[in-house]
């Protein structure tokens, strides 16, 4: 007897059907799993097996075959224990197949017959949404909270494989789960950090909030102790609020990777990731065998923050220069070619040398020149040309830590980043650019127009910086986000000039 059930497997983070077949025939008792299966599939058969007899059903004792249908794609995880436990039932004629066969089933089976939840549940939905054929979903219980972001298609939550065999047996429709929308996407959890905690360090605060306003990348370089990782994780406080398809997008990633706490609908603030600097190139950008998405897809829609820079591997670092300049990452594999997005504002923070007093007022810094300049050389010239701000920051003086004096909040710069956001969605309109950093050399140069004399400031510039094309792009994008939050039309002289002063690091390399 030949059973066929519907589910779904990941590729990268997008959802693809697949066909559980299972033929149960007389032979000696024994089951195989056929269809590109990794090991926790191979291992399913002993869960399905307790499972079927622990919620009081048969175990058949003749020859089993499991296909998973494709077969020429491997399939991971165990979110297949449900499909497989019900094509078997059905196989052996303990339940109605007819009244299953347009529905998908997903979930991991305990030894008992309890439902775990599954990794990706919103990319599952999502994918059947667009295939026709599916009329519902079944998911355990555990997935609930994801599956109410969305309400397009019907979903099932059950607890057990008894639940699932009990609603097939005995309801014409079976009772899907109210879906709670009371806008779930928009429940913001409270932020503690807030940029008036920072005492001083104006000058690296407006920096911040020019890269906020343009979704501009940034590099903090100060001694230890000058507020560095204080004011990087500040950042995501003054960047606009993640829209609808936002949320979506970087909800489906965690999904996908497991990353959602429990009873976590969505992802609706900004993520900020900051991975340790013993990090691999793997784990940074993606890849391995069956390509997974790495940190710099994590932080898709947020921040990603590398702290002591020069301590990452030199590998790692170069591996960072084709998602900051494409934003995705492009995994190929000799059996497919896989696309993650990586649409990130990069913060890096870096002492100004190895000891790290080189800057610093009150302490003399014992490196040799040599040192310094072979610390600063592990950042390459390309990954430094990636960085639209080079920030200084010192540290601060003892009357601004002593200060009662309140700095700015939060929302008060954020007010500010918003209203330059707004004016950068008007000019974009009708394209795919977010923001003034995403523009490319055609569009920079339709935009950032230049005077004369500031067309004068910036061959100075260039000639004394020996500034790269990529540079001098790069200085035109900061000048028209400043001119943007100075609510001006045009790019003055003053805009220009301070976009020149935050790539004080060229000279150095040059």
């Amino acid at each position: 007897m030949l059973a066929k059930i519907n589910s779904f497997g990941i590729l990268g983070l997008d959802a693809y059907p697949v066909t559980i077949e299972v033929d149960v025939s007389s032979g000696l008792p024994a089951t195989t799993i056929v269809g590109l299966p990794d090991d926790s599939i191979r291992e399913s058969k002993e869960r399905v097996r307790s499972a079927i007899k622990n919620s009081g059903y048969d175990y058949p004792a003749q020859r089993i075959i499991i296909n998973l249908s494709p077969a020429d794609v491997k399939k991971e995880g165990p979110s297949f224990d449900l499909a497989i436990a019900l094509g078997i039932l059905a196989a052996s004629q303990q339940i109605d197949m007819s009244r299953i066969s347009s529905l998908a089933f997903l979930g991991e089976l305990s030894l008992d017959g309890q439902l775990q939840p599954v990794n990706g549940a919103l990319s599952i939905i999502l994918g059947a949404i667009d295939n026709k054929s599916i009329s519902a979903i079944v998911f355990p219980t555990k997935n609930q909270e994801e599956c109410s972001i969305t309400d397009n298609i019907p979903i099932v939550c059950a607890k057990s494989l008894k639940e699932v065999v009990y609603y097939t047996h005995c309801s014409d429709n079976l009772p899907y789960i109210e879906i709670k929308m009371e806008n779930p996407l928009n429940q913001t959890s409270p932020n503690d950090l807030d940029f008036a905690d920072v005492k001083g360090q104006y000058h690296v605060k407006r920096g911040l909030e020019i890269a906020a306003a343009g979704g501009h990348n940034c590099l903090l370089i100060g001694p230890p102790g000058s507020g560095k990782t204080m004011l990087a994780q500040r950042f995501p406080t003054i960047l606009p609020d993640m829209t609808k398809a936002e949320i979506l997008e970087t909800t489906k990633i965690y999904s996908v990777l497991g990353q959602l706490k429990t009873n976590q609908r969505s992802i609706n603030q900004r993520p900020i990731r900051s991975p340790h600097h013993t990090s691999s190139a793997i784990s940074l950008v993606g890849g391995g065998s069956n390509p997974r998405p790495g940190e710099v897809t994590l932080s898709h829609n947020g921040v990603l923050f590398l702290d002591e820079l020069p301590e990452f591997n030199r590998n790692v670092l170069e591996a960072l220069r084709q998602p900051l300049e494409d934003r995705v990452v492009t995994i190929a594999r000799a059996s497919r070619t896989v696309q993650f997005p990586a649409q990130f504002i990069f913060i890096a923070a870096m002492n100004p040398c190895p000891c790290g007093w080189l800057m610093d007022t009150q302490r003399r810094c014992q490196c040799q020149p040599q040192q310094i300049q072979r610390y600063m050389s592990k950042i390459s010239g390309p990954l430094l040309d990636r960085i639209d701000l080079h920030l200084q920051v010192p540290n601060p003086k003892p009357h601004e830590l002593l200060s009662s004096h309140l700095a700015e909040n939060s929302l008060i710069i954020k007010k500010r980043t918003l209203a330059a956001r707004d004016k950068q969605t008007t000019r974009f309109h009708n394209t795919t650019i977010n923001c003034n950093a995403q523009m490319d050399h055609q569009k920079t140069k339709r935009y950032c127009t230049l005077s004369m004399e500031c067309q004068d400031l910036l061959k100075e510039a260039i000639e004394k910086l020996g500034l790269s094309a990529r540079a001098h792009d790069k200085i035109l994008r900061i000048a028209r986000t400043i001119a943007d939050l100075d609510e001006n039309q045009n790019i003055n002289l003053a805009h220009l000039a301070e976009a020149i002063g935050y790539r004080n690091l060229d000279r150095h390399h040059h």
